[in-house]
């Protein structure tokens, strides 16, 4: 990102902790837990991501746990926890969850210390409950669940695991696989995007910021991320140590359909628009990645023409970095390393980020005119421009 101006709440150069101070103490939040996936086949979901992206098995339930409602694989790699889950019965909630939006997120699952009191705090400050705490447990202890509604049909759970011991949550056993291809390099989940409707960005901000205590971390209009043809305005949200960011889109007035705007229409409504994982070497993960057929926006040719003036030295060889599509932007505190893949359903709709931080804070907003134009492109060719 270049220079950020101070009605966007406080320049990066004013330091992130002031940003940081803002959010509210009601809600410390360690980490993600987990993200929750409802797909139309689980097995086979979970092999695309174990061979795709080296992700492993982790822990199963369905029929033979004694689940007749659905099954779930869950995959892990480092710190991320994806859980794929498929109905068995057509009716079901599930079912018209995939039935009216393809496959896609369904929960984003908190990690606290107490799900209880993280339950009756945003309840107190307005939030509307889709599961009240309950406890779950086995031989290897108990978990506490609670769940919030946030955009769309999308919802927050919040775990609470600090009496439990077992591979997952109660209900999962461990998934043994002979398959288990070597990962890639993911470590964490280092943002989440949620796309909502024209006119409701201000609405979900105000609802992280007073229902969750999280700050606006930076502000982009539709000067910030535009073309000649489409734009978006963004507000990014974070909570108070900083490890739960989560961007909300919303569309632009321009004079062609732009990606929110398409998404809107694919995904049947608001949702997680992409999912952004870290690693610790972007060229190493991307090299295996493509190796294993993960499909990624191609970058216009020209981008790599100036960006050596506009980022400056970096480590990594920018031949390499070119020839691999991966993208470089630069803020006060460093530099930042990333990707986009294309999306990985058949409706164009959930996607995935690759980032390495190299001490940026920021979210490459240099890179934002090459990223629409890839994303146009892949429009051009849907017909959905």
């Amino acid at each position: 990102m270049s220079t950020t101006n101070l009605t966007q709440v406080d320049n990066f150069n004013y330091g992130i902790e002031k940003i940081f101070d803002q959010a509210q103490d009601f809600l410390p939040i360690n980490g993600t837990d987990y993200v929750e996936l409802y797909v139309g086949n689980a097995k086979q979901a979970a092999h695309y991501y174990k061979t795709a992206f080296g992700f492993q098995s982790l822990a199963y339930c369905g029929l033979e746990t004694g689940n007749k409602e659905f099954c779930s694989y869950v995959v892990a790699q480092d710190k991320i926890r994806l859980v794929l889950t498929t109905p068995f019965n057509p009716d079901s909630a599930i079912s018209d969850h995939i039935r009216r939006h393809g496959d896609g997120v369904k929960v984003i699952a908190l990690w606290v210390d107490d799900a209880r009191k993280a339950y009756q705090e945003t309840m107190s400050r307005g939030a509307e409950s889709v599961l009240g705490p309950v406890v779950y447990s086995d031989n290897n202890g108990i978990v506490v669940k609670a769940g919030i509604k946030t955009y769309g049909d999308t919802v927050h759970y919040f775990i609470e695991r600090k009496d439990y011991r077992g591979v997952f949550l109660p209900g999962f056993e461990k998934w043994e696989s002979d398959y288990e291809p070597i990962p890639t390099g993911l470590k964490y989940i280092d943002h989440m995007v949620g796309n909502v409707e024209l006119g409701t960005m201000n609405k979900w901000a105000k609802f992280y910021a007073e229902t969750m205590g999280f700050a606006n971390l930076i502000t982009f209009d539709d000067k910030d991320i535009s073309t000649e043809y489409t734009a978006l305005m963004s507000k990014v949200m974070t909570n108070g140590n900083g490890r739960i960011k989560f961007p909300i889109n919303e569309p632009a007035h321009g004079l062609k359909k732009s990606q929110v705007e398409e998404y809107l229409d694919f995904y049947g409504g608001a949702g997680c628009q992409h999912i952004a994982v870290a690693t610790d070497d972007i060229v190493f993960t991307i090299s295996e990645m493509r190796k294993r057929g993960v499909e990624f926006l191609h970058v216009p040719g020209t981008y790599y023409d100036t960006v050596v003036d506009r980022v400056g030295t970096i480590a990594e060889d920018m031949a390499v970095l070119k020839s691999l599509g991966i993208m470089v932007d630069r803020d006060e505190e460093g530099y930042l390393l990333q990707i986009f893949t294309k999306p990985v359903e058949d409706r164009p709709t959930l996607f995935f980020e690759i980032i390495q931080r190299k001490g940026a804070k920021s979210f490459g907003k240099g890179n934002f005119q090459a990223l629409f134009e890839s994303i146009e492109a892949e429009q051009a060719r849907r017909g959905t421009l």
